[in-house]
């Protein structure tokens, strides 16, 4: 397996699609290191879920929206694991409303925690990586970013900031070795959609061929995908992977 004894990096691991990934790269045996903000027992359950995977799992309080936080997270897990192969910046949250009812701290804590976190990881990752000359960068964006949804004017611009970076940061590595690539998921069955009513939930289905939410396994397929280098070769990058269920055709 390629990414036996990878060191993996994964925002957001304590539920979600980043709990998928966790359990599904771990699997792989690779070492995986996953960050959460506040709820150690999820983040404890994540470990023991993983604890006959071949891989190593470890989990970190991390606040991504920090960047000294950050750059501590990093340089410890250099102490530790030596180098770093992979980051999934897939750590966000969502606080829907319309922009007339949208409160400033609702922009700034969302575009903070999916946007500036994105940065704030990538960047004090990003010596290491070119010291590697080598490495995959994977950040975890959203449909809402490509095509934007109502009500979501915060999580959409945070996820459309994603692409751009993600194809910037592409142009910046690729003569390095270093592969910077998105996935855009449809709506996924996490907690993220709890609450939402079932109208809700048939207008997000509305438009969706597959006639079905995505699966946080899926998205960790993907992730799976982009992160081991004998499927995904290194002259894939600057790309942004639309998994909607076929909506974008």
């Amino acid at each position: 397996m390629s990414l036996a004894n990878k060191t993996i990096i994964i925002t957001g691991g304590s539920r979600g699609i980043g709990r998928a990934a966790v359990e599904y790269l771990s699997a792989k045996a690779a070492n995986v290191i996953f960050t959460y903000l506040v709820d150690e027992a999820a983040a404890k359950n994540v470990v023991t879920s993983c604890n006959n995977n071949s891989g190593k799992v470890a989990a970190y309080q991390m606040d991504v929206k920090d960047y000294s936080n950050a750059k501590h997270f990093i340089k410890n897990i250099i102490n530790e694991y030596k180098q770093i192969d992979i980051i999934v910046n897939n750590a966000g949250i969502r606080k829907d409303k319309s922009l007339l009812y949208m409160g400033k701290e609702d922009w700034d804590y969302v575009i903070d925690t999916n946007l500036t976190g994105v940065f704030n990881l990538t960047k004090a990752a990003i010596p290491y990586l070119l010291k590697q000359r080598k490495g995959r960068v994977i950040n975890i964006s959203s449909i809402s970013g490509i095509n934007g949804l109502s009500r979501q004017v915060n999580y959409s611009s945070s996820k459309a900031g994603i692409i751009g970076f993600t194809k910037s940061l592409a142009k910046e590595l690729a003569a390095y070795g270093i592969c910077v690539n998105a996935i855009a998921p449809g709506a996924v069955e996490t907690e993220m959609l709890n609450g939402l009513s079932e109208d809700h939930l048939e207008k997000l289905l509305y438009g969706v061929p597959i006639k079905r939410l995505c699966s946080p396994k899926e998205v960790a397929m993907t992730v799976n995908f982009l992160a081991d280098d004998e499927l995904s070769p290194q002259y894939l990058t600057g790309q942004v992977i639309s998994l909607d269920g076929g909506m974008g055709l």
